[in-house]
């Protein structure tokens, strides 16, 4: 088997994320935990290999969005707590046997699981309780919290919460600040209500990546980071280290003369009457790389300069206008990483980074790169 320099590699870069991490905790009190996202593969980064990155860092907690997600960590041997964020209702058993614990959104998911750990004998099982502070997505709305405190007296000693926690929808966006310390009000009241009735405070968190560096105020108890340990800062001063960068290798190079035709499907690659010299890459739409980006609409990094795209990108590979660029076969293209930015690719497609990053498939292999 080839070596991950080869051919195509999601490269992570342990020292720009040990670098990120630092960043956000030096935001936080000593006593603050921190919780890190790695769902969805970790932001398409590698769920094992980065959750194994945050362990060394110093990371307190872990989040998934699903149980399944959480046993490939376990089965890996990540032994750090695991809060999965969307448990559903079918996986209990086996979030019992991995030690994972569950958010719980609503009175429904909660009998369910009670039904479960009262059937197993189970005592003190970990859960989090969810609020819906304003997002309206997952959560407990204040006029339900009533039922729910007299619901866990009634369990007894069956769950445990470790925590209570909400989501900011707009944190990012000071034009709406108003609607974001509403948001905070609001689970403050609905935390401290949790407590009364428990008699014990679990532990409070709302911030996430963008929360943490426009209102550490509102630190509490615990912050989640997501997208801020993977390179993509809030505030427009800070320029966080990309932590991911997509490489591949030129497979063939031509020269091509005004008489040839034209490139790729459709034939929407033009050749130049003085000519074009292309390369080959091995990255197309099933990699992640958005057809989109094809017909020059993007360029990507060959020895220090920009090559763009040229006619439509394949399935598995895309052609570059490598005219003027010394380059040869096996030669390192970037896709991006420092240059290009993911949020370069991400304006020119209109959307957000992290669908970018979670685009790429496991095929990619994703290689640790301690220097």
């Amino acid at each position: 088997m080839n070596s991950a320099d080869d051919f195509s590699r999601l490269e992570l870069n342990l020292p720009a994320c040990t670098r990120n991490y630092r960043y956000f905790r030096s935001l936080l009190e000593a006593e603050t935990k921190m919780l890190v996202l790695v769902k969805a593969n970790a932001y398409g980064h590698g769920a094992v290999e980065f959750a194994s990155m945050m362990w060394q860092a110093g990371a307190d907690y872990l989040a998934v969005a699903l149980p399944l997600e959480g046993i490939e960590l376990r089965r890996a041997g990540i032994s750090l707590p695991i809060l999965v964020l969307t448990s559903g209702t079918d996986f209990f058993e086996e979030m019992i046997q991995y030690n994972l614990e569950p958010s719980i959104p609503n009175l429904e998911t909660l009998k369910a699981l009670v039904a479960v750990l009262k059937e197993r004998g189970v005592k003190d099982f970990p859960i989090h309780i969810k609020l819906d502070t304003g997002m309206h997505r997952l959560g407990f709305m204040p006029g339900e919290l009533q039922d729910l405190f007299e619901y866990l007296q009634d369990c007894g000693d069956v769950v445990r919460v470790l925590s209570v926690f909400s989501h900011l929808a707009v944190a990012e966006d000071p034009e709406q600040d108003e609607f974001t310390l509403g948001q905070i009000k609001c689970f403050e009241a609905g935390a401290t209500a949790l407590g009364a009735a428990l008699g014990y405070k679990p532990l409070w968190h709302i911030l996430n990546s963008a929360g943490i560096e426009r209102f550490p105020q509102y630190q509490f108890d615990m912050v989640r980071l997501g997208i801020g340990i993977y390179g993509i800062s809030a505030l427009p001063s800070v320029h966080l280290a990309p932590v991911a960068s997509l490489k591949v290798k030129i497979l063939q190079i031509k020269e091509l003369g005004p008489g040839d035709g034209t490139i790729g499907y459709g034939r929407h690659g033009h050749i130049a009457a003085s000519g074009t010299k292309i390369a080959t890459i091995p990255c197309g739409y099933a990699d992640g790389l958005d057809r989109h980006l094809g017909r020059g609409n993007a360029s990507f990094s060959v020895n220090g300069h920009r090559a763009p795209t040229i006619g439509n990108i394949c399935m598995d590979m895309c052609m570059l206008d490598v005219t003027g660029i010394p380059c040869a076969v096996g030669d390192t293209v970037t896709i991006f990483g420092a240059d290009p930015t993911v949020s370069e690719l991400a304006g020119i497609l209109g959307t957000i980074p992290y669908e970018i990053l979670t685009s790429v498939p496991r095929r990619i292999e994703r290689v640790i790169v301690r220097r």
